[in-house]
């Protein structure tokens, strides 16, 4: 694209080159702005009819989009400009949006970006299954979604995304409370054969039926949070150790069900999990009531 001519505004030295002078699509848009945080870009924009054409080529052809890139706040309209051309997206980030991002907002955008292999969109409670919709059906390539503490999204929702996004590698479902186990075990045998991160943190309506059901679908599952899920027990965890091999990472704190020997099999394969075996809690209490560290092999 060439550079739309405009007045310089002053005298240009003999053999002198502007920034704008330079080829557009070959300099300026992969060495120049893709290295411009989008805040500046907003500024960049307002300097000239031509740094404004070239700020839009720019973002055009993002990849990738954080709306944290611009601040902890971002208005409504300086999204809608900032996403009016985008057509190639692959990531998407929109947490900084939650107070304020509707359907109606997203929705355009999920439409013209079919691409879409990641999205976050954490804390956007103004959304509604309609935006669940239009990102499932829309969007069949997706792998990695965040849907943490959105209220809205229910069991309906969520086998709608089971159901149309076969991509699905990583889920993050945290204090979605709604989310009953007969939600994630549809969720496990939809779409179980390609997980590989899941997040149920923060749901005492999720227990032990799902997941058994996730591990016995879910072969490849190597990171889960069950964080805080009042329901999960040492049956759920036993049934991971049986049947996830690739499991790297658990997350069990404040599951007051869940046991020590139901996790030691898991610590024996170097799992990382987040709660200390019993004895190392005793001596870590002792050494800080007594002041010294006991003379006691940890790796009996």
């Amino acid at each position: 694209m060439e550079p739309p001519m405009e007045q310089s505004g002053g005298e240009q030295e003999p053999g002198a080159v502007r920034l704008l002078d330079l080829p557009w699509e070959d300099v300026l848009l992969p060495h120049v702005l893709s290295w411009v945080p989008l805040r500046q870009l907003l500024r960049l924009q307002r300097v000239s009819r031509a740094f404004r054409a070239l700020v839009q080529l720019h973002l055009a052809g993002l990849r990738r989009f954080d709306a944290a890139q611009v601040g902890p706040q971002i208005p409504r309209a300086a999204l809608a400009r900032l996403l009016r051309d985008a057509e190639g997206l692959q990531e998407l980030a929109l947490a900084p949006c939650h107070e304020w991002l509707s359907d109606e907002d997203l929705v355009p955008v999920l439409a013209r970006n079919p691409q879409l292999r990641s999205v976050a969109l954490a804390g956007c409670g103004q959304l509604s299954r309609r935006a669940l919709g239009a990102l499932a059906e829309g969007c069949p390539r997706l792998q990695r979604l965040s849907l943490a503490h959105c209220d809205w999204v229910d069991g309906l929702a969520l086998r709608g995304l089971a159901d149309r996004c076969p991509a699905l590698e990583e889920l993050d479902l945290t204090a979605c409370r709604q989310l009953k186990d007969e939600a994630i075990v549809y969720l496990a045998q939809r779409r179980g054969a390609g997980l590989r991160s899941l997040s149920l943190a923060v749901n005492a309506n999720v227990g032990d039926t799902a997941v058994q059901e996730l591990a016995r679908n879910c072969p490849q599952l190597e990171h889960l949070d069950l964080t805080g899920c009042l329901r999960v027990g040492s049956d759920g965890v036993r049934t991971l150790a049986e049947y996830c091999p690739a499991l790297r990472s658990l997350r069990v704190r404040h599951c007051h069900h869940v046991a020590e020997p139901s996790l030691s099999r898991l610590r024996k394969r170097g799992v990382d999990i987040d709660v200390e075996p019993p004895l190392h809690q005793a001596l870590v209490l002792l050494q800080d009531m007594a002041g010294f560290a006991p003379f006691v092999n940890l790796q009996v």
